[in-house]
């Protein structure tokens, strides 16, 4: 059985692929990437079939990550997918009342999390957000980079307990 996440922001450009990636080289370095699969998509059609925003893929670079990012093409998250999915990742409050909306059953709403309630830090209210970095400039981009990977550790040990549960 594959554990199966999906991570979701608005466009599908910016924080869920970065989160995406990230949480892919988390899963693989602790052993499990055979055992999880990790994709993203958006809340909204804006920026469907694009890449990848080239200042998302110039943070990874800039953070040492070298994977494949030019094949990545947004999505928008079809509720269908709550059948199939194990874990929902929200980014933003916003992402997080769409699919909860989305999902209409408690089962699949049980699912859907928030990327940085994760984040030892024990982050609560507005902090738990990930602001859109697509307005700002590469700091902007590698602070989105900084709050993803400082919730993907608690992510990747959430999963391992469902995994051994």
């Amino acid at each position: 059985m594959t554990y199966r996440i999906t991570v979701v922001c608005t466009g599908n450009i910016c924080r869920s692929p970065m989160a995406e990636w990230v949480l892919r080289e988390r899963f693989e370095a602790a052993g499990l990437g055979d055992r999880v699969a990790v994709d993203s998509a958006g809340t909204t059609a804006w920026e469907e079939g694009n890449p990848a925003d080239p200042r998302t893929i110039a943070a990874m670079h800039r953070h040492g990550r070298t994977g494949d990012y030019a094949q990545h093409r947004a999505r928008v998250f079809d509720k269908r997918w709550f059948a199939d999915r194990d874990l929902v990742l929200a980014a933003d409050h916003g992402h997080y009342t769409v699919l909860r909306r989305l999902a209409g059953v408690p089962e699949a709403k049980d699912r859907i999390r928030m990327i940085r309630s994760f984040d030892p830090a024990g982050l609560k209210g507005d902090a738990l957000a990930i602001d859109d970095p697509w307005y700002g400039d590469d700091s902007d981009f590698d602070r989105t980079y900084a709050e993803i990977t400082s919730a993907a550790d608690g992510i990747v040990d959430h999963v391992r307990g469902q995994l051994d549960a």
